[in-house]
């Protein structure tokens, strides 16, 4: 008997149609799941008391909210009074369809305790990391306020690649090196010059105690693949003078001041002119493979870890210091999860509005930080970003007393 070829294309495309809708969940269920630095809380948890019954009532209307902001931008805000370029746009992000799938993983106005225990000014500080639509969770990230005898407040970003583990040892380990070099004494943090030397010198060692730690733990089995194990790094230390910025990879920090976004880094992409031409002289190659890359692999040109690719990819920072001024409004702080579909100016604008009020009342009774924060990772799914999103908040006009102990 002759098999009957439209019975067979039938079924492939049941199957075909089948595995479609497996994947579809599966995304719905990864997209949002957080991170498991503290406990999510749900967005409708945070939502005014009438809006709480309506989001318990009907999931269907809460997943196709549509987040539609028509006024216009104001000119002088509460917390700021500096005017924004294109102030008479009007700003529309139909963000409501994920809205309750979006879950804080570390996102809160009220900051950590003060690690140096002494007393200080805070400043409002809001942070949210989650894992999108990847299966894995790879960003990391530290919010140290205090730091170093409540000098500087310190906050980084780190964007982990073939697995987190260098993304979670410079959490971890980062500020401490950053700290230890300060109190040696050995170092005049005084200008561009010095604060680079620091700087270089911290994530040289931060390099070298993972790539130790690595070939340690796998010098039997498994080496080649933990040797492609790394992780972005974008430091931001703010001082009551000055804005300190050291940068390895693309993730990126970006300031608003006076109503204009203002990146503080320069994303290390493999295809920028004078990151090209550094990988070509040290032997390497830039491959178009799904987008520049270094040897066809790794999309960013410098990073912590990735011990293969070496000496094309190296961990040497880029530093800026930053003078601060009164036009300082907010600082934000992510992964290319964020930036790789919003804008500088976008998200500038997103963060201003929530700061100032006007985006706050879906989310909380209080705007602030942590909304601010929470409304750019939603932003960027609702954008598409296929990636983990991790994002942090300083505002920098609105600050609190805290002494230790109370």
């Amino acid at each position: 008997m002759k098999p009957n070829p439209d019975k067979h294309n039938k079924k492939v495309t049941v199957l075909a149609k089948k595995a479609r809708n497996v994947r579809g969940k599966r995304l719905k269920i990864r997209r949002m799941e957080p991170a498991g630095l503290k406990p999510p809380v749900h967005l409708s948890q945070m939502l005014p008391s009438e809006e709480k019954t309506d989001a318990a009532c009907s999931s269907c209307s809460a997943m196709k909210r549509n987040f539609s902001y028509e006024e216009p931008i104001s000119s002088e805000g509460p917390e700021t009074g500096a005017d924004v370029p294109g102030k008479d746009k009007k700003l529309k992000g139909v963000v409501g369809d994920i809205s309750s799938d979006l879950c804080f993983v570390s996102s809160d106005s009220s900051v950590s305790e003060d690690i140096s225990g002494s007393t200080m000014t805070r400043l409002n500080i809001g942070s949210i990391s989650v894992i999108g639509r990847r299966r894995a969770m790879e960003d990391s990230m530290t919010v140290a306020p205090g730091f170093i005898a409540g000098e500087y407040e310190f906050f980084a970003v780190y964007d982990g690649h073939g697995g987190a583990r260098v993304a979670n040892a410079c959490r971890d380990r980062l500020h401490h090196l950053v700290e230890k070099e300060l109190q040696s004494g050995n170092s005049n943090t005084t200008g561009e010059l010095e604060w680079t030397k620091v700087m270089k010198s911290c994530f040289l060692k931060m390099d070298e105690e993972v790539v130790s730690l690595l070939e340690g733990e796998n010098h039997m089995k498994e080496q080649a693949a933990e040797r492609g194990v790394g992780s972005t790094a974008v430091v931001v230390m703010v001082g009551s003078e000055e804005l300190v910025v050291a940068n390895c990879g693309d993730s990126r920090a970006v300031l608003c001041r006076g109503g204009v976004a203002m990146p503080l880094s320069n994303d290390h992409k493999p295809d920028r002119p004078d990151e090209k031409e550094r990988v070509e002289a040290a032997g390497g190659r830039i491959i178009n493979w799904d987008g520049c890359r270094v040897q066809g692999v790794l999309a960013t040109s410098r990073s912590i870890g990735d011990q293969y690719l070496k000496p094309y990819v190296i961990a040497d920072p880029e530093v800026t210091v930053n003078k601060r001024t009164q036009s300082d409004e907010f600082l934000i702080i992510a992964t290319d999860g964020l930036w790789d579909v919003v804008s500088n100016e976008v998200a500038c604008e997103v963060v201003r509005r929530c700061l100032n009020g006007r985006i706050s009342k879906r989310f909380s009774k209080e705007p602030g930080a942590a909304q601010a924060a929470a409304i750019l990772a939603q932003l960027a799914i609702a954008k598409g970003s296929r990636d983990n999103i991790s994002a942090i908040v300083v505002d920098l006009k609105k600050t609190s007393s805290k002494a230790s102990g109370t």
